[in-house]
Order: structure tokens, then sequence, then C-alpha cells
């Protein structure tokens, strides 16, 4: 269960007991439970059902604040404005980016706008980041899927990109949506740039590509 988040009257929202910054306990936004189902949902808006929310895309997958809100306020009776701020600013792995942070508090202003960092099934042109890219990448994913990933490699399938974890950590996390024990791929990223293949940094611990070749995998303890 993710923590709950709190704001902070100085230094904005957190999620913990205490303020990082202070140690003020400051007041709580929303208990941890509620801040998974939001983050599911607004997450799944951005990337996969932007229609059935009631919202628009533009072609770089940015939409409104304001829009959003409503569109989290109607799903939920509970949800507001504050708590769909703390969602987007607290969120540990960067799945959210914003436009129009007004200050320090994480307040989004009126005109400000957000957008899924990666993930997308809907057609939007994500900018590339000129953060460096670690010569190894990993991806998790379930045993059933070893096979076909051998013979053909990672494919975006019903995302728009493959999507690659810094950390055999962060793969096995993905690779548990999939399976209770899943299996993690090397993926040797410093031969695909070398390649011209282009990987490109979204959100804190995720990259992405095209497509992953097979020549360029390996499983981890084979």
């Amino acid at each position: 269960m993710p923590d709950a988040v709190r704001r902070c009257p100085e230094d904005g929202f957190f999620e913990g007991d205490t303020c990082p910054v202070c140690d003020g306990e400051g007041t709580r936004v929303l208990d941890g439970a509620r801040r998974r189902q939001l983050s599911k949902y607004v997450s799944g808006a951005l990337r996969h059902f932007p229609d059935d929310a009631g919202i628009e895309l533009d072609e770089a997958g940015w939409t409104a604040f304001d829009s959003l809100r409503a569109a989290v306020e109607r799903k939920y009776d509970w949800a507001d404005g504050e708590a769909l701020a703390g969602v987007i600013a607290t969120d540990p792995k960067g799945r959210f980016e914003r436009t129009g942070v007004s200050d320090e508090s994480g307040e989004v202003a009126a005109d400000g706008c957000v957008r899924a960092a990666y993930g997308h099934s809907v057609d939007v042109t994500l900018n590339g980041t000129d953060d460096p890219v670690p010569a190894t990448l990993y991806h998790g994913t379930a045993p059933r899927n070893v096979a076909s990933i051998r013979e053909a490699g990672l494919q975006p399938m019903n995302r728009q990109r493959v999507h690659l974890s810094d950390s055999v950590a962060a793969a096995r996390e993905v690779g548990h949506r999939h399976a209770d024990a899943p299996v993690v791929f090397i993926v040797d990223a410093g031969a695909m740039q070398a390649d011209g293949r282009r990987i490109v940094k979204r959100g804190t611990e995720t990259y992405t590509t095209d497509r992953v070749p097979p020549q360029y995998l390996s499983l981890l303890d084979e």
C-alpha cells in the first residue's frame, strides 16, 4: 500500500508521515488506498482512455489541469483539485509531467497542463530528453513470453513504445503485473545506441525505444 499524501503549508505535498524539509506533520490529503486508486485512474485517462474520461489530449499528450480535475471529480465524490495535484506531485516513478506549477507548494496554475510521461496506447508524440542512458537496462515479463521474445525481440504490443527499466528490481516489479514469478531480460542498451537505435528516458526509472531486436537481449541468471 502506498503512503498517504500530506501537505505542508510551507513546503507543499509530500508522502509519508512528516515533511522531508521541515519535519512537520502537515495535513492529510489522501490515504494510501485512495492515492493508489486516483493514480491508476489518472494514468489510464492520460494513457489509454481520454475520450471515456471526457478529456482531450493534444498531439504531445497534454491536457488542461482543470479538465482533468473535472474528470476525477466526476469519477470520485471524494476527489478534488488538491487530491489530483498531490498525486501528480508525489508520484515516485515520475509518471506525470506538469506545466504551470505556480510555486514550490505543487499547486498548478489555472493555465497549467498535465500529461503522462510514458505508457501511452493512444497516439501522441513525446519529446525525448537529453538524460544519459545506462549501458544496461532490463525488462520484466512472464515466463510464457520467453520463447517469442528470444525469436522476435521486444515489441511495443499495445503500447507505442517498448518500456525498459533501469534496475533489476524495477523490472521485476513490472513483471509481477504479468506473472507471480517473472523473468528479467538484460538489454544491451549501449550496443543498441552504438548501432543507432534511439533510447530515451521517461519518468524517473523508465526508458523507451521503438523495439529491441533479440541480439541485444539475454536472460538474467541464464
